[in-house]
């Protein structure tokens, strides 16, 4: 375990070597799962001030499912979260070439709004839990994951590392830049 600041970090993220396998596993954490992802509050009116630039790139579906709940739904921890359609997968999600994918983050790459995808997305497989005082910075293994397990581990990409953009967004420069200090 590391601590830094009011962070304390899992040994994986040195440890697993990880790198997203698009073409293998077809965007798969989009699809399954029980819940939508994770949001943050700040996100919630963000998705709201920008949905008509973001339904767009959205299925049918999803744009219904919306309209039908709105931006955001909750977990069975009454807990924010992406809305699912009929219990599947997120209803942001859109599909090119079969492949999952987030018509959030295809609106931000397109200058059509401020933000990437919701940050839990961002970062995972890393999941951030409340501590109180502290977070909890956690590798969440999935089995759908294990051909990015592969492919970092023929790449000798460490988790933090292919990680690095979405830990600066969540905890910044100077955070990230002492993690790697602490883990070299």
């Amino acid at each position: 375990m590391i601590s830094l600041d009011k962070t304390l970090i899992s040994d994986d993220l040195k440890e697993v070597y990880f790198c997203c396998d698009l073409e293998q596993c077809k965007g798969a954490c989009c699809v399954e799962g029980d819940a939508g992802a994770p949001l943050e509050e700040e996100e919630i009116p963000l998705l709201e001030d920008y949905l008509d630039e973001i339904s767009p790139f959205m299925t049918l579906a999803g744009r219904v499912e919306m309209e039908r709940t709105g931006v955001f739904d909750y977990d069975a921890a009454g807990k924010f979260v992406t809305p699912l359609i009929q219990d599947r997968e997120c209803a942001y999600i859109r599909f090119e070439n079969g492949i999952a994918r987030c018509a959030i983050e295809e609106a931000f790459q397109q200058g059509k709004i401020p933000f990437p995808k919701p940050l839990s997305c961002h970062l995972y497989p890393v999941r951030i839990s409340d501590l109180g005082p502290d977070e909890a910075v956690n590798y969440h293994q999935w089995h759908i994951c294990n051909k990015a397990l592969e492919k970092g581990c023929r790449e000798k990409l460490p988790l933090y590392l292919f990680l690095e953009e979405a830990l600066i967004r969540k905890y910044g420069r100077n955070w990230f830049n002492r993690l790697v200090k602490l883990i070299r």
